[in-house]
């Protein structure tokens, strides 16, 4: 196993992505450190405040890390607050980054994770990592600057970003659309009040995500920005008509205004042919599969 006797350390490791790639990096043989910004008994864990240098420094000071997987972010875009976006998505990003490099400790991977949200409104299509962004909203715009500011650090540490189109599964947020919908069938509801229903975004399933993380660890792209998306796109409306046949249960669709997003992207849908290159065979199951997962835990 590649990671045997080495340490990773998670930012946001109690956040939805943080709990999937902390059980590849265990399987791979890494023994695994969170940080968060909340408190937690469970062991390898450090309660920090990115915003905090001073804390941030002695954390890492204390774990010692060989890769990392930076996750911590304000990552729903309807979060209310916009200071809190460039807080944590950018300072908090950059108290990291020099609290890696003032540690001294050789790294062997620094995994970044951004946002296909920076491509915005782009042209139809599939989107390749040479698209120009095109943020359309404070979430996207911090997510870029952040981007822009951790290349700064590329010739002290082993930076590579990626840039994650939509994703779920079990244990993501009601907030975020699919596990929305998921949660109304389950409890099997008369209505779902939803936005837009016809917007195409590209789907890739967590548990993906996370064997494709840990792969780009391996491999260490120093220096690249890379997609992790599954090349395909499905609307909304076709993933209530999943959940349905699915569950077996129907229910009435109500769009209400107020969740019809302003610059809503129309369709989004990633390349991942760069991913494939640097790591080899990787797909995501099709969406049926993971709602089937979602809808049955």
């Amino acid at each position: 196993m590649f990671g045997a006797g080495k340490r990773a350390l998670i930012t946001g490791i109690n956040g939805f992505t943080g709990r999937y790639v902390a059980a590849e990096l265990s399987a791979a043989g890494y023994r695994v450190f969170g940080l968060g910004s909340l408190p937690s008994t469970q062991e390898d864990y450090l309660q920090v405040n990115l915003l905090d240098a001073d804390e941030l420094a002695d954390a890492i000071a204390q774990v010692k890390p060989d890769v990392v997987v930076h996750l911590a972010a304000i990552a729903f875009v309807g979060h209310g607050d916009a200071s809190a976006f460039y807080n944590v998505n950018v300072i908090g990003t950059r108290n990291l980054l020099q609290a890696l490099y003032d540690c001294g400790r050789p790294l062997d991977a620094v995994l970044i994770a951004s946002s296909a949200n920076i491509y915005g409104n782009s042209v139809e299509g599939k989107l390749d990592e040479c698209m120009l962004a095109n943020p359309a909203n404070d979430y996207a715009v911090s997510k870029l600057a952040m981007e822009y500011m951790a290349k700064l650090w590329v010739d002290k540490l082993p930076i590579f970003i990626t840039r994650p189109f939509n994703y779920t599964g079990v244990g993501q947020a009601d907030n975020f659309l699919l596990p929305k919908i998921v949660k109304h069938y389950k409890e099997r509801a008369a209505i779902i009040e939803l936005g837009n229903i016809d917007v195409w975004r590209d789907f890739t399933d967590v548990r993906a995500l996370s064997k494709a993380y840990v792969a780009l660890l391996q491999a260490s792209p120093v220096g690249e920005t890379i997609n992790v998306c599954s090349g395909r796109t499905y609307s909304l409306r076709e993933a209530v008509a999943l959940c349905e046949k699915i569950s077996g249960h129907s229910l009435e669709i109500r769009v209400n205004p107020a969740f019809v997003r302003p610059n809503e992207v129309k369709s989004l849908c990633g390349d991942a042919s760069k991913l494939r290159t640097i790591i080899g065979e990787w797909d995501t199951p099709p969406l049926e599969e993971t709602l089937r997962w979602m809808l049955e835990n």
